[in-house]
């Protein structure tokens, strides 16, 4: 079931990306990257995030680090876990355009730990993959 949205989200996320590191777009287009971050929103034991204080960590970690674009979805409420197969809980799912350059990397990373430490939740998956915009 993993497999599979996870397979799902990269195919949806590539559009015209090859199976390469670089997408190849077709004309007028040009290759981003984009990634995908999973965020927790309530781990047993621990209190729900509300939705006040997550827009203000979009706005706050995401929009100051990835100004060129950010959406938040809603996530579902499932997720395999080694220790527990069946792990249901709910989570947001950013999906951000990445800058150019090494630094995204740091800037993805970042932002997991600022939520880490808000929150005291985790941020349960990245993805990145190909994909082409128009100019």
């Amino acid at each position: 079931m993993r497999l599979a949205a996870l397979l799902l989200a990269a195919f949806a996320l590539a559009g015209c990306a090859g199976l390469g590191r670089e997408a190849a777009c077709p004309a007028g287009q040009h290759a981003v990257r984009t990634a995908q971050l999973f965020f927790g929103q309530r781990q047993e034991g621990k209190p729900w995030v509300p939705e006040p204080a997550f827009r203000r960590f979009v706005d706050e970690e995401l929009v100051t680090r990835f100004p060129d674009g950010v959406t938040v979805l809603d996530g579902g409420p499932r997720w395999k876990d080694d220790a527990d197969p069946q792990i249901r809980q709910a989570a947001k799912v950013a999906l951000i355009v990445l800058p150019e350059g090494p630094e995204a990397q740091t800037r993805l990373a970042a932002v997991r730990r600022a939520y880490k430490a808000r929150f005291d939740q985790e941020s349960r998956m990245r993805m990145t993959a190909p994909a082409c915009t128009p100019l």
